[in-house]
């Protein structure tokens, strides 16, 4: 009687699917190796291979299409003593063929059962990276200009330590999953199977042409002995214990006692190059010399030497649930590209709310109180005018004050770097 099968829930497959057959084999491998049914994990993804999990009465994990494997690894890394058996179609196969790659290249220790039935057959018999140039497919032509993928010598360049490959009618099917499974890495085993719901309908397909198949292809060796190397888990403790010193997280002391300290929400609106985030991060750090809650978020281009640049900090006595700007009551206006960026937020400042520009910067009507300088003639350059605007704030004492701006300086930069800013400050305080 099969000890893992789960008999409320019994496997549902097109009738002649190969996928039963695999169901089947996998049940009698992990019956033959006698594995602890609280001890082993079936991790499986979409499409028909993703039925696997909720046929054995293991632990499963159900995840997204093409992304087993990495759940898989999180898995067997966090419990080193988990059986992790992945099932992936040739679907889950090409979508997360990144995944593969890199298992291959670590050598975890658990194992992908690869079920390739040469289309997507859940989603209606598309092409997949599988299947034969010359098939007939629900997606046209598509295939025909392309060459299916040999995942098994993929797997070997790759660097994988076992690799098998195998009919689901082969009659030593369990006996390989076995194998696939003791072995102490990172294993894969192809089974080529029949799709009778979609494939089959217009490409004949049978056992035996499926082992003629097999012929053709490079014979896997199953233990790959040229990649042979330890296993990742233990490489990986191995390594983690030869570590004694580890950085020590930053902790800000609580420096300054402020009175009567109200929510602020402030804007840096400049362009790439203006040093912005670093700005942004020295409100921040005011902040929390303070005492008080931080949040900070930034905005710019992932080409981050040339666009907009936008800075978003909220500093508040009370705990932050929400991050985003909704009134802000301090907005440095330092190039045209941050307030495009930003430009809806001017009209609906409040009176109160303080609002910085350099000179020949524009910047949208707005019911805020503007007050600007021409950092030009005052001979700061543009790369300094975000830290010359932080002196201009201190001064005003709008959202932070000058003693606050210190201590984050000094947190933040070394001595050279903080004088150099101070340097910049000054000119700002005595302008």
């Amino acid at each position: 009687m099969s000890r893992f099968l789960n008999k409320n829930r019994p496997p549902v497959y097109c009738p002649g699917c190969t996928h039963e057959k695999i169901t089947k084999g996998l049940d009698k491998a992990l019956t033959d190796l006698n594995l602890p049914a609280d001890k082993t994990v079936i991790v499986s993804d979409i499409g028909c291979s993703g039925l696997f999990d909720t046929f054995f009465n293991t632990h499963a994990l159900h995840g997204i299409h093409g992304r087993a494997l990495t759940y898989a690894t999180g898995l067997k890394l966090a419990a080193p003593d988990l059986n992790v058996i992945v099932t992936m179609g040739d679907g889950g196969l090409i979508i997360g063929g990144a995944h593969v790659l890199a298992a291959c290249r670590r050598n975890l220790d658990m194992t992908l059962i690869i079920l390739n039935n040469f289309n997507f057959g859940m989603t209606g018999g598309q092409y997949s990276v599988t299947t034969p140039t010359e098939a007939v497919v629900g997606s046209e032509f598509l295939n025909q200009a392309e060459i299916p993928l040999d995942i098994c010598t993929i797997a070997q360049s790759a660097g994988a330590t076992y690799v098998d490959r195998c009919s689901g009618y082969d009659a030593d099917l369990s006996g390989k999953i076995c194998k696939a499974i003791e072995h102490h890495g990172f294993s894969i085993i192809e089974t080529l199977g029949i799709c009778t719901g979609r494939y089959t309908k217009k490409n004949p397909l049978t056992p035996a042409s499926l082992d003629q198949m097999i012929k053709k292809f490079p014979e896997p060796s199953g233990r790959i002995e040229k990649n042979q190397r330890p296993e990742y888990g233990d490489r990986y403790r191995e390594l983690a214990k030869e570590k004694t010193i580890f950085p020590e997280a930053a902790t800000i002391e609580k420096k300054i006692h402020l009175g009567n300290y109200q929510h602020q929400e402030v804007v840096i609106l400049g362009s790439a190059g203006m040093r912005i985030v670093t700005a942004g991060d020295i409100v921040g750090h005011a902040g929390l010399c303070a005492g008080m809650n931080v949040s900070i978020k930034n905005d710019h281009n992932v080409t981050v030497l040339r666009g907009p640049s936008v800075s978003e900090i909220i500093i508040s006595p009370d705990k932050i649930d929400y991050p985003g700007i909704e009134s802000p009551s301090v907005v440095l206006a330092l190039s045209d590209e941050g307030v495009q960026r930003r430009n809806k937020i001017f009209a609906s400042l409040k009176p109160d709310t303080f609002v910085f520009k350099e000179k020949k910067v524009s910047i949208p009507q707005t019911p805020g109180k503007v007050v600007e300088i021409d950092f030009r003639k005052l001979k700061i350059k543009k790369q300094d005018w975000a830290m010359a605007s932080l002196g201009v704030m201190a001064k005003k004492e709008k959202a932070v004050n000058k003693e606050m701006l210190i201590h984050a300086l000094k947190f933040c930069f070394n001595e050279n770097r903080y004088l150099t800013a101070m340097e910049t400050i000054e000119k700002t305080f005595n302008a």
